[in-house]
């Protein structure tokens, strides 16, 4: 039986006592909020949507057992970030599944803005995700329409007020969902001074009547190359000011630690060693299964990589043997118009004995495709012996030249009806 007293985030007592884990394993958000600027690499600030590095769902499990091997008083593992969870519903969801699995008797959280959540939401609750942390601003759509440069959601952006009314209906919704599936619900507000700091009364009176459980009130940090860069951070005065008001309604937290997407160790107290694990995680090969020794390569002419996989007819196989790498044999790929099923026919029939593939560029679609069956993709230009290198001797991938593919690049959707 999990105790959900252990969680610090929601209580103070267990702050000093119990860890906590953020899988950084979601990069992409749904909406764009004024105040974030969401690098990846600066290790030294201590905010949402930073992180050092973005892990697969397999690599977030097998950092965990490491992890948890050196940090034994770790109680919580959540998601949040370095985007939104479910701007990255496929894999959150599969990283919880495979958590909880590993950890049964850890405590399961999400933090998200709450616009593509509901759909989910009696998934998480089967998984046993029991703390939810939603951001909502303001209950105004004038006051967010300052807040959101835009808010994209069915696949649809909206900017100005309509992106703030799209984006409070959702969040409201999800509040009162969340509360009948039982899950613990706390309310995160970014506090804007002349934004939004006069409404927070009027907005912790609403989320408590719809059931929420406590609320955090975040001050404002001006981020570099931000439009929220030239506001001042809220005082000292003004928060404790807001606390005191908003306590009249809901209890308010007052020991957030503004925590990075990556976050892990004590609350306020992010374990130094941690920091350095996760990088080696994020180039660590994972394999579902044994066997899966050799390489592939989308290549033209068998010496360098220089293939998108959509227009790649076949893929060279390579192996590493006592005298270097040894060529094993040419495969030919899936035919094209197939769809989805092109690329599950090539990761788990075509690719059943390689751990990974190097290619010039790939499409949104296959590249999940791969990490699902545990074939680990590197976007690369230039020669094959560099990427097998990476490969077989643990050499840094950052050291690779990544493709700048013109002809399908970022744009490809991999829909497996080949490159034009």
């Amino acid at each position: 039986m999990k105790d959900l007293s252990q969680h610090p985030c929601f209580n103070a007592e267990a702050k000093h006592k119990y860890a906590r884990v953020h899988l950084p394993v979601a990069p992409k958000c749904n909406i764009q909020c004024n105040y974030c600027n969401r690098k990846y690499d600066c290790c030294n600030e201590s905010r949402p949507g930073v992180t050092s590095t973005v892990l697969s769902p397999l690599q977030s499990v097998h950092y965990m057992k490491a992890l948890s091997e050196k940090i034994p008083n770790i109680s919580v593992v959540g998601i949040a970030g370095p985007g939104d969870p479910f701007a990255n519903a496929e894999e959150t969801l599969q990283t919880m599944r495979l958590a909880q699995k590993e950890f049964p008797d850890l405590i399961f959280c999400l933090s998200s803005n709450g616009l593509d959540l509901a759909p989910y939401i009696d998934e998480i609750a089967e998984i046993g995700v029991s703390h939810v942390t939603i951001t909502v601003n303001s209950l105004n759509p004038e006051t967010l329409a300052k807040i959101y440069r835009w808010v994209r959601y069915k696949r649809r952006v909206y900017r100005g007020e309509e992106g703030g009314k799209v984006l409070l209906e959702q969040q409201l919704y999800c509040i009162q969902k969340l509360k009948e599936k039982n899950i613990t619900v706390k309310i995160n507000t970014v506090i804007c001074p002349g934004i939004n700091d006069h409404e927070i009364e009027d907005l912790a009176k609403k989320v408590s009547e719809l059931g929420a459980d406590t609320m955090n009130c975040i001050p404002m940090y001006p981020t570099e190359n931000t439009e929220f860069e030239i506001l001042k951070e809220p005082s000292k005065e003004m928060m404790k000011d807001i606390k005191a008001r908003i306590s009249k309604y809901i209890k308010p937290m007052a020991h957030c630690a503004r925590c990075r997407a990556d976050a892990a160790g004590l609350l306020g107290h992010d374990n130094a060693e941690a920091m350095n694990m996760i990088g080696q995680f994020s180039s660590l090969v994972v394999n579902k299964g044994k066997g899966r020794e050799r390489v592939a390569v989308a290549s033209n002419e068998g010496l360098l990589v220089n293939m998108h996989l959509g227009e790649a007819r076949k893929v060279y196989i390579f192996e590493q043997s006592k005298n270097g790498y040894h060529f094993v044999e040419t495969r030919n790929t899936p035919p094209e118009g197939t769809g989805m099923s092109r690329w599950k026919e090539l990761a788990e029939k075509t690719l059943m004995d390689c751990q990974a593939i190097l290619v010039a560029g790939i499409g949104e679609t296959p590249m999940k495709v791969m990490q699902e069956n545990g074939v680990k993709v590197i976007q690369m230009n230039g020669l094959i012996d560099a990427g097998l290198d990476a490969i077989y001797l643990n050499l840094p991938i950052k050291t690779l030249c990544r493709s700048e593919y013109t002809k399908c690049g970022e744009t490809c959707r991999g829909t497996g009806s080949g490159c034009g």
